[in-house]
């Protein structure tokens, strides 16, 4: 049974930009290596985002990984909080916490100007010492992304950060936007709670807010070798990917320089696939910077995040002598234009091709030459069951 990689550069996928020609920021990008693949295997389409559900990494990510979201996806915080160890019991209620910027009543900015891990141990420690109590617990993530748990609590529904920036955050607190807020509810105590957690951040980072999102209970799912036959790893940064590979059953790899970001060091998380590759049949590869710009709204980013996943992460690894069978596909959209998560098809590339199966003739890897193809897969199921029969 031979290798195989899922390489996923988190929100890649995008619109045609008219600074780029009319040209999405992937087909604008110098993508060789992912283009070669295009030339010589599968290329199509797949929706990774099930009808009626919201388009988050959360759904799309267990999507890509070949589970249904529909029946195993609780809430994106339990993931989250599976990544760092904390286990919900079957009353308990995780949140994200995220550390924004508000200003003038408008969502400014998800990340608090990408706030560094010190700064944010800083503000996560405060909020414990001065709102921890056997209920309510804070516990630190990586960067901005932070975890509230709940015990015993109720499940509120809230809005995320990103995808209301630059406009008011009136409407959007715990339950509002559902129309569920109102004195004596959860709600309103969820939102006193995050109030008295905007007062602590005052004292300990100005102008930094708190801000609970993703709220859902411990889920429940088969582990990818259950599902699949197949021992795995999984390299990223962000906990709520993290997450699902504990959640998945499997190994989750450190990598030091690894940091979800912009700044995020690719080549290193490379190198960490190819080790992982030796004793796993399958590695996922898990890359956030794309998604990163995408929120930013900074089409140069984007470009630069596209063309350095393709020259630091995918090109090094297909020149080894390891040569495994590679998945390449983003989790869903980010447009630059909202700023946020789409939920339609992603392209996605095989690196072999299949025959019968479709998805030839395309000359680069880009959502254009995806569509020309004709293939059109309706889940991340059917995505990963074409990957392991085409590899195989």
């Amino acid at each position: 049974m031979g290798k195989r990689l899922l390489l996923v550069p988190d929100g890649m996928a995008d619109e045609p930009q008219a600074a780029l020609g009319g040209r999405t920021p992937l087909e604008a990008a110098h993508t060789p290596a992912m283009d070669s693949l295009a030339r010589g295997g599968i290329c199509g389409l797949v929706r990774t985002v099930p009808q009626g559900m919201a388009p988050g990494s959360d759904v799309a990510n267990l999507a890509v990984l070949g589970y249904d979201p529909a029946a195993v996806f609780t809430g994106r915080s339990p993931l989250e909080a599976a990544s760092i160890g904390v286990e919900l019991g079957p009353g308990d209620v995780a949140y994200r916490l995220n550390l924004v910027t508000v200003a003038d009543g408008l969502m400014k900015d998800n990340t608090a100007g990408h706030i560094g891990d010190d700064e944010a141990a800083r503000c996560i420690r405060a909020l414990q010492e001065e709102l921890g109590t056997p209920v309510h617990e804070f516990y630190q993530g990586v960067g901005y992304r932070h975890l509230f748990v709940w015990r015993g609590g109720a499940v509120v529904p809230c809005t995320p950060p990103h995808d209301i920036l630059d406009r008011p955050v009136a409407g959007h607190r715990p339950g509002e936007a559902a129309g569920v807020a109102g004195e004596g509810t959860p709600a309103a105590e969820l939102t006193a709670l995050q109030d008295a957690a905007d007062a602590v951040l005052r004292s300990v980072r100005p102008g930094t807010r708190a801000w609970f999102w993703g709220e859902g209970t411990a889920p429940a799912m088969p582990t990818f070798h259950d599902h699949f036959g197949l021992s795995g790893a999984v390299v990223g940064a962000v906990d709520l990917v993290r997450g699902i590979g504990r959640l998945a059953g499997l190994d989750v790899i450190d990598v030091p320089g690894a940091t979800g970001g912009l700044d995020t060091d690719y080549s290193a998380k490379a190198a960490a696939g190819l080790r992982a590759l030796e004793d796993h049949d399958i590695v996922w590869i898990h890359v956030e910077s794309p998604d990163e710009a995408g929120h930013m709204g900074d089409v140069g980013e984007k470009v630069r995040a596209i063309e350095r996943v393709d020259a630091e992460v995918l090109a090094p690894i297909l020149a080894s002598g390891s040569r495994p069978g590679v998945l390449v596909v983003p989790d869903h959209l980010t447009p630059l234009r909202t700023r946020t998560h789409a939920a339609g098809p992603v392209p996605f590339v095989i690196s072999e091709p299949l025959p019968g199966a479709g998805g030839g003739g395309a000359m680069a890897y880009g959502e254009t030459q995806a569509a020309m193809t004709g293939l059109l897969l309706e889940s991340g199921a059917a995505l990963m069951r074409l990957f392991l029969e085409a590899t195989g």
